[in-house]
């Protein structure tokens, strides 16, 4: 299987508080079995030790058949890395530790994505040297409840605004589900992040299914 590329397609934010009780472990491995390529942790109520254990469980069903990515903490990434789990990367916000910090760390091999919602913040990734960062997470483009801190929403013409500036390829993100492919792609992201239309969805392997399919279909639809 060739290795997926992070900022394409459907990406999944697995986010542990947006499951409907279910297991996160669950959720992931039913995206992944509908042909979901990227999937990210986001654990923000856990402490490290069981973020650790949910990076652990999931990874049983992501290795090698899609990338697995911790949102914002580091460290969690270097453990579950250090006691063999099968994790390719971390994704980091404004607040985080500088990218430049974080490659160092993390290592040249392993995905970094980082979220970047202005001009200001498509210049700074772009000044950073090359392969310091991998993806840009743009957004939010609507209201979502899933992220409290998120930026002003910007919508489908912001994001298309914005992104004519972007310096790397960009995964959309915020409030977005079933019927948003073809307006992301003709905004010009490369991928598109979804939250609750899988975690929360009655049947969340259908639900990511449908998601890819709409992401295939739409990209001939914008082609055209």
């Amino acid at each position: 299987m060739s290795t997926p590329t992070p900022a394409a397609g459907i990406y999944l934010v697995a986010d542990a508080a947006s499951t409907a009780g279910r297991p996160l472990a669950d959720i992931v491995a039913a995206a992944v079995a509908a042909g979901i390529g990227t999937i990210q942790l986001r654990c923000k109520d856990l402490g490290a030790r069981d973020f650790l254990a949910e990076v652990a469980a999931c990874s049983v069903h992501t290795a090698g058949r899609a990338l697995l990515l911790v949102n914002d903490r580091i460290d969690v990434y270097l453990a579950a890395r250090a006691a063999g789990a099968s994790v390719d990367g971390v994704h980091i916000g404004q607040q985080d530790l500088p990218a430049a910090a974080v490659r160092g760390l993390i290592g040249p091999d392993a995905v970094l994505g980082l979220s970047a919602s202005t001009p200001a913040h498509f210049a700074a990734a772009a000044a950073l040297p090359t392969g310091t960062v991998d993806y840009l997470g743009t957004g939010a483009v609507r209201l979502t409840p899933t992220k409290k801190d998120h930026p002003t929403p910007l919508g489908l013409d912001g994001l298309a605004s914005l992104l004519v500036h972007a310096p790397l390829p960009c995964v959309a993100i915020g409030g977005l589900g079933h019927g948003d492919a073809r307006g992301v792609r003709a905004a010009g992201a490369a991928g598109m992040a979804v939250v609750r239309a899988i975690c929360a969805a009655d049947d969340p392997g259908a639900s990511a299914a449908a998601l890819g399919a709409e992401w295939a279909r739409t990209g001939a639809e914008v082609a055209r």
